[in-house]
């Protein structure tokens, strides 16, 4: 039996703005590491130009940087939290805005039209703290209680708007870059993915969503991952029951 294969690819998607005062923008990368400098990270960037771009070190600015993403999809639900919000681990905002509230009887077709989006109304306490809001780990933590409770969420997020990765930085390792943004940690990146298929596309099947290996792959290669048709023939193969 052939092992399935996942291939890391060139990001297809321009970077995010991040919605907080810091100056580092957000992007699309996927990280790799050079031999000779293993704490250092080489991040491959997408431009508009067609061109694709390595570099180690941030003070290289006469190369072109990311695009920054396109505007927020209209009519989508825009899911507001704030300090308070985030305080408590209350994911009511997120249930009211969207009216998804179990996720065992959510159907995903309304949503993959209109998607989902957030804003971080986020006060920091010290104004002359310049982290990213990926970098606070009380707002991780409240992603992480979200993706716990509704972990075919990714497949949803506005991604043309960047949703998808910010999501994501939330939720993987990662460091930052004044000039390319976020640089993921591969291997965490990649488990994040490859975790994310396995759940939404079983999902998509679960509600009869036409083409879900398409949606899918999809959403995997704006992270980065190409993912090949053995791996969908492998989980068809050997279905699971839905909880």
């Amino acid at each position: 039996m052939t092992t399935p294969a996942i291939k890391p690819l060139l990001p297809l998607s321009p970077s995010i703005n991040q919605p907080s005062r810091s100056p580092a923008s957000w992007s699309f990368c996927r990280p790799t590491f050079p031999r000779h400098r293993r704490q250092v990270a080489a991040s491959v960037a997408f431009n508009p130009s067609g061109n694709f771009e390595l570099s180690l070190q941030d003070d290289e600015d006469d190369s072109p940087k990311v695009a920054p993403p396109m505007p927020p999809t209209d009519g989508r639900f825009d899911v507001v939290i704030d300090n308070d919000t985030i305080r408590r681990l209350d994911l009511s905002p997120f249930q009211k805005t969207t009216g998804i509230i179990s996720p065992l009887s959510t159907e995903p077709k309304q949503f993959l039209e209109r998607t989902i989006g957030f804003t971080i109304n986020y006060t920091r306490e010290d104004p002359y703290d310049r982290r990213e809001l990926s970098e606070y780990p009380d707002i991780r933590l409240w992603f992480v209680r979200l993706d716990s409770v509704y972990p075919w969420l990714p497949v949803l997020l506005d991604w043309r708007a960047g949703e998808l990765a910010r999501y994501a930085a939330m939720l993987v390792p990662h460091q930052i870059s004044m000039r390319m943004g976020i640089v993921f940690n591969p291997e965490a990146l990649e488990l994040f993915v490859m975790n994310k298929v396995f759940t939404v596309y079983s999902w998509l099947k679960q509600h009869d969503i036409p083409k879900p290996r398409l949606k899918t792959g999809n959403m995997a290669r704006m992270l980065g991952f190409g993912i090949g048709d053995e791996l969908f023939d492998l989980i068809d193969q050997n279905p699971v029951a839905p909880p």
